[in-house]
Formats: structure tokens, C-alpha cells, sequence
């Protein structure tokens, strides 16, 4: 039941983090051990039916007996573990750590020969490779492809990206050659290492997918500021993660990358999240549901701020002004109390006068 209403107060996608957790595992581990063991244990204990029961296996009751008192410190450290697991504040952070590290990773395959530049749109000479099974795309790993890539002498683009969602049929990779006059490449030669490379399943992972550990913050935002909840507060908690988050990925290089060969003939290009996107998700869905809020619409100016500081990139900057104006443009059409904006436009103005 606390399972249950932490994933309808905060979000559904909270109970694969209790599903994950390492103690909760533990736990599990040590109730079915000792289950199992008693259970099978009970055919080495034979009684008679009319007579003195035969001599009892000692051993093997007594290792029954310490799995027992192990089962109920177990139980008595995963209903104090649950309790604070189920938390506002500790799910929120894990979220948060989850997202760090996958953030601070390498794209897979980086390297000499590689870096971030917009994705070329493939040649009408090109050929696609369709994808075999629907579902997320949860990985993408272009370094499998390039051995192949520089033997055929092709340029593959990989064109999901991590965390979006695919169907059977469509269109999962292009692959063409430099010039039409060229002969295409085969499409049965790649479809295998590209399937393989391209791992999809059924739901999304926190492995490569920063937009998820966003999106999974941004739930809980909404959540709390639906009409049923009216929690504001808990909405510029999940902002304040969200900040972290975005400032990290401030300096980082973003966007699409590729891979190159040796002889600079062959290359893997893969499609990867731009920082408008990060900002975009951070930003849009509270902004839009929580604009009636001055102190949500104030948090955001702040956590847009914040970022700001760190990005020197003029581009980046003006995706960051440009939340910013569609924040205090909400707030001030959907305030119902101009006293209440003074705080909102204060923190808009400090934001647009220090990125001019």
C-alpha cells in the first residue's frame, strides 16, 4: 500500500528505482533463502507414527533457526529502509545521482575521431534498415558498427534517439555510400550488427537516457501540482533537482556525434539530445501547469539563471532567455494577483539583462 501511494502521489516510474534497489534485493534474497531451505529441510525430519521420533537432523535445524532470526532483522531493516525510501527527498536525489552518472559518462565509441556536429540528412541514394521489434530504444552503441562501417566503406546514420520509441517496420538506421555512381550497400549486411547495436526493449533505462532521469523529476513536479495534490512546494523541490541537473549538462558538448574511421571513409553518426532539448523538458510542462504559481514560474527564472552562469556558448544562452520569456509571458497571464508578479519579473529582468 505505501508502494502503491508513493507511485500515485509522485509518479508510476518511482517503483522500478524499489524494484532496483539493492537492500530491497537483499531482503527478498534472504526471505526466499530461508523459506526454501526450511522448506526442503522438512523431508531430512522423519517422525514414526507409533513410537519415539527418530533422531532429527541438528544441522540442518539449526542453520533453519539462524536463517529465521536473520529473516527478522531483515524485516525489521527493510520496513526502516522502506520508510525512508518511499521519502519525497531520498526518491528525488536518487533520481537525481542516477542522472549524474549517466550524464558524466562518454558517449559510447568517443574518442580520437570523433565529436559533436549536427547529423547530415541522408542522400536520397541512401538505404534504410528498418527495425525488427517495437519498443525504447535504451542504448546505442555506434563503436560495434564502425569495424563494419570502414570493411563496407559507409557512412551509417542511426537515426532514434536514446529513449524514443520505435515500430517494427520503420526505419531504424540509413546507410549510403559517398556518390550515387557508387553501388549501395546491402542492407541484409548490416541489418544484424545494427539490431545489435541498437539495443531496444520495452521500456526505457536509466543507461544512456539523461532525458528519462528528467522526465522522471518532471513527473513528480506535476504531480504535485495537480488540483488533487496542491503541493507547490514539493513541485520547486523536483526544480531544484532539475537545476543540477541542467547546469551539469551547461559545458558539456551535446547534441549529434559521429564516429570515423581510420581512413576517414567510413563514419557512424548518431542522433543524441541538443541542450534546447534538456532545457525544453526542464522547463515546459511545469512552466505550463504550474504558471498560476508565482513561487513555481520564480524557481524556474532561478534554476534558468543558474545555468546561464555556467554556458558561455551565445546559442545556449539564448535558449535559456528564451524559457525565460515564455515563463514570466504564462505568469503574467495566468497570475491572478499582479502583487504577486513583482518577484517573478524581478528574476526574469536579472536573467535577460545578464544574458544580453
Amino acid at each position: 500500500m505505501a508502494l502503491q501511494l508513493s507511485s500515485t502521489q509522485y509518479s508510476p516510474r518511482v517503483l522500478r528505482n524499489f524494484l532496483r534497489d539493492r537492500p530491497n534485493q537483499v531482503f527478498l534474497s534472504v526471505i526466499v533463502a530461508t523459506f526454501a531451505y526450511s522448506a526442503g529441510g522438512l523431508y531430512t525430519v522423519v517422525a514414526s507414527p507409533s513410537g519415539p521420533t527418530t533422531p532429527y537432523p541438528q544441522l540442518a535445524v539449526t542453520v533453519a533457526i539462524v536463517l529465521l532470526f536473520a529473516s527478522l532483522a531483515a524485516l525489521i531493516f527493510f520496513l526502516d529502509h522502506l520508510a525512508h525510501s518511499i521519502q519525497i527527498d531520498r526518491l528525488m536525489a536518487g533520481i537525481e545521482h542516477a542522472t549524474i552518472r549517466v550524464i558524466k559518462q562518454e558517449p559510447p565509441g568517443a574518442g580520437p575521431g570523433s565529436g559533436p556536429g549536427p547529423a547530415p540528412a541522408p542522400p536520397v541514394w541512401a538505404v534504410t534498415i528498418p527495425a525488427r521489434r517495437h519498443g525504447y530504444v535504451q542504448t546505442v552503441h555506434p563503436e560495434r558498427l564502425l569495424p563494419l562501417a570502414g570493411q563496407l566503406e559507409v557512412t551509417v546514420l542511426i537515426a532514434p534517439l536514446v529513449g524514443e520509441h520505435v515500430v517494427a517496420g520503420r526505419p531504424i538506421a540509413y546507410a549510403w555510400r559517398t556518390s550515387l555512381e557508387q553501388p549501395p550497400p546491402d542492407p541484409a549486411a548490416l541489418a544484424g550488427p545494427i539490431q545489435d547495436a541498437v539495443v531496444i526493449g520495452y521500456q526505457r533505462t536509466m543507461q544512456q537516457d539523461v532525458l528519462f532521469g528528467m522526465r522522471q523529476l518532471v513527473d513528480i513536479a506535476l504531480r504535485a501540482l495537480s488540483p488533487a495534490v496542491n503541493d507547490p512546494y514539493t513541485a520547486i523541490q523536483a526544480i531544484h533537482r532539475l537545476t543540477v541537473l541542467l547546469c551539469a549538462l551547461g559545458p558539456l558538448p551535446l547534441g549529434d556525434y559521429q564516429i570515423t574511421g581510420s581512413t576517414g571513409a567510413s563514419r557512424v553518426i548518431v542522433h543524441a539530445p541538443a541542450f534546447a532539448d534538456y532545457a525544453e523538458l526542464a522547463c515546459s510542462l511545469i512552466r505550463r501547469y504550474g504558471a498560476a504559481e508565482p513561487t513555481v514560474s520564480t524557481a524556474l527564472l532561478i534554476m534558468l539563471h543558474n545555468a546561464q552562469a555556467l554556458v558561455s556558448d551565445p546559442d545556449r544562452i539564448q535558449v535559456l532567455a528564451s524559457q525565460a520569456r515564455l515563463v514570466l509571458s504564462d505568469a503574467e497571464h495566468l497570475t491572478q494577483q499582479p502583487a504577486d508578479l513583482p518577484q517573478v519579473q524581478d528574476q526574469a529582468a536579472l536573467l535577460l539583462t545578464d544574458g544580453t
